[in-house]
């Protein structure tokens, strides 16, 4: 199945939860307790341990734009990697270079940051890269392309950067418009939005 390609309100209106995918979170929130449908019920129904499971599951893949064979190999490399599973699936998951470049504050959102890692317009290590999933690795330096500076959406980057707190794991030098990954993302910056413990529970029974 392709990525979801439809109304991003529609998801975070279904889980009850804004999962970033929007840049108005004020208008996102207003909505959040109305499920999807032109007259949606106001109650929730109750969800089973298997429902929670996939739900869990889903607002994750939606969250970091992860397709299912994708995710599953990021679930199974957790497992393999031994320790918490739960802590390093999520650490698989923010070191993706589209999250990174929305982490760093260069993107709005992270569907925004993929499109421009879509469209080349960063560098790894000086190399060019255009894989959106691509892991970066303590030491990674990610650059915006010269050439990319001058573009119209980046006009005030430079004055939004100098206010944003960056992530424990992550500097950004704003004089050469790069950020750097300085060690592995803590507990601590990870975003509460779903349970990780459930989709771990899923695809051990699978």
């Amino acid at each position: 199945m392709g990525r979801y390609t439809g109304p991003r309100n529609k998801i975070a209106r279904r889980f009850g939860v804004n999962l970033g995918l929007k840049t108005n979170p004020a208008k996102v929130a207003r909505r959040l307790k109305q499920p999807p449908g032109a007259h949606g019920p106001t109650k929730r129904a109750r969800v089973s341990s298997y429902g929670r499971q996939m739900m869990e599951k889903q607002k994750a893949k939606f969250m970091y734009g992860a397709r299912e064979r994708q995710f599953r190999r990021y679930v199974d490399d957790a497992v393999r990697e031994g320790g918490d599973s739960g802590v390093n699936l999520l650490r698989l998951l923010e070191r993706r270079l589209d999250n990174v470049v929305y982490r760093l504050g260069i993107a709005d959102t992270r569907a925004q940051a993929r499109q421009f890692v879509g469209h080349a317009m960063f560098t790894v290590n000086g190399r060019n890269m255009n894989i959106p999933s691509y892991l970066v690795r303590v030491g990674d330096v990610v650059a915006l392309k010269d050439s990319k500076k001058k573009k119209k959406i980046f006009d005030a980057l430079a004055e939004k950067l100098s206010k944003k707190e960056m992530p424990s794991w992550l500097s950004f030098d704003l004089s050469v418009m790069a950020g750097k990954a300085l060690n592995l993302p803590d507990e601590k910056d990870f975003e509460k939005i779903f349970d990780v413990r459930p989709i771990i529970e899923y695809y051990s029974s699978r």
